[in-house]
């Protein structure tokens, strides 16, 4: 029970890591971007979340088969 619990509690915080850099880059990166490339309105929003939500589920998803894969079955 105990192993189960750490590992909801390595998903919530990992999920709680992922909704503040995804507040952040709403709040800053995506304003910026779309006044770099204005030419793309209202998809360039969609495009840099999907992207920054892409590379922090790879970034976890690899930490985690990294460190589990280290332990022994």
């Amino acid at each position: 029970m105990g192993d189960r619990l750490k590992v909801f509690g390595v998903i919530a915080l990992l999920g709680f890591m992922a909704g503040v850099i995804a507040q952040l880059a709403a709040t800053y990166f995506i304003p910026w971007m779309l006044s770099v490339l204005p030419m793309l309105g209202g998809i360039t929003s969609f495009l840099i979340s999907g992207t920054i939500g892409a590379c922090i589920t790879v970034a976890f998803v690899g930490a985690w088969a990294y460190f589990k894969g280290n332990q022994p079955a």
